[in-house]
């Protein structure tokens, strides 16, 4: 029988959570829950079962004790209280994880603590992260995180469904982000090449340039490492991938100026032809990028441009090139490397070395 009716439960509540409280709290019989999910009561004896074992972690049961009596008793949850769907989890969320995502960072809970720090082996203990308690026991009882280290200083790591979790949210907000642009005041960017890219779909739209976002696709390739513990791209194929960019930016805000200009002293000049200038600096960062992009050759000219100059995720840029999957990164290191060899052969030719064109 029924003790307490509960409250609506968050969206985020795994079901055999909300199965737990309801028979723990709720006074549900087991064989009545199974009645109203439609299954077998041994499977929610299971997870009855699993939920119960799982509070020797005391992340967990301290969300568990608080749900319980937000939901069952006369307790508002203010800890959980800003995560009433699952975006508002989302968004506190993305942080905590992006950063665990790193090699050696950790989730640091001491007893006696109002908040968690998450920090990273051999790194300065001012880049550290504070994060409720609240939330770190959502992403424990979620199961995006585990105890490794249990004692007075606990430390959770990222789990693999945490990782999984991590990549939806980036592709979401990667979707977001290209909806937003591609509504809004983003620009169709013109190619380089005079000739058309190899995987390019007759009539197909141009691409066009995502500006401002927060990890672009070469920063979160920087971020993996091998069985050894070296970096999938070193640091000098991701700078060779940057100033890329630069160039290409510097290009289209010469090509986009000069548009400008034309149309301004066409009115001008009431209808008299007039002489558009575009900058030697746009002019040289023009040249470049083509000289780049024609040194690297198609495939993987095309693969640097989507990913490189246009943001473009390497998922996408696989769907659009036709490729298979987790062929893109392989394909965009072979480009960088190239591009990276271009790039020095044109320094040593000059005799100078690089000076950044742009701010950041």
């Amino acid at each position: 029988m029924r003790r307490n009716p509960p409250r609506n439960f968050p969206e985020w509540i795994p079901r055999e959570v909300q199965h737990y409280l309801e028979h723990t709290e709720g006074g549900i019989s087991i064989r009545q829950l199974a009645r109203d999910v439609g299954c077998h009561p041994s499977t929610i004896l299971r997870q009855v079962r699993r939920v119960e074992n799982r509070r020797d972690d005391p992340l967990i049961d301290c969300a568990l004790c608080e749900l319980a009596a937000g939901h069952f008793g006369d307790q508002k949850v203010t800890r959980y209280a800003t995560y009433g769907d699952m975006q508002a989890l989302d968004s506190a969320a993305l942080e905590v994880l992006s950063r665990l995502c790193h090699s050696g960072a950790v989730l640091a809970v001491a007893e006696g603590m109002e908040k968690a720090v998450v920090v990273r082996e051999g790194e300065d203990v001012l880049n550290k992260l504070a994060v409720e308690q609240g939330l770190a026991g959502v992403l424990a009882l979620l199961d995006w995180i585990s105890c490794t280290r249990s004692g007075r200083l606990r430390r959770y790591h990222i789990t693999p469904t945490g990782r999984a979790v991590f990549s939806k949210m980036m592709a979401a907000r990667e979707n977001r982000a290209r909806a937003t642009l591609e509504q809004g005041f983003g620009e169709t960017q013109s190619s380089f090449l005079p000739h058309s890219r190899s995987g390019s779909r007759p009539g197909a739209k141009e691409r066009r340039a995502r500006y401002g976002l927060g990890e672009t696709p070469l920063d979160t390739l920087a971020r993996l490492v091998d069985k050894s513990g070296a970096p999938f791209l070193e640091k000098d194929l991701v700078q060779a991938g940057k100033r890329l960019r630069e160039d290409f930016e510097l290009a289209q805000i010469g090509d986009q100026l000069a548009q400008s200009q034309a149309v301004f002293s066409v009115s001008e000049s009431c209808g008299r032809s007039a002489s558009v200038h575009i900058s030697p600096l746009s002019k040289a960062a023009k040249t470049r990028a083509t000289a780049a992009l024609v040194a690297m050759g198609s495939g993987l000219s095309d693969i640097a441009l989507r990913c490189c100059c246009y943001l473009e995720g390497l998922e996408a840029a696989e769907r659009q090139l036709g490729w298979s999957a987790r062929s893109g990164k392989i394909v965009l290191r072979i480009a960088l490397l190239q591009l990276k060899s271009h790039y020095e052969q044109m320094d040593t030719l000059s005799g100078e070395g690089r000076k950044s064109q742009m701010i950041g």
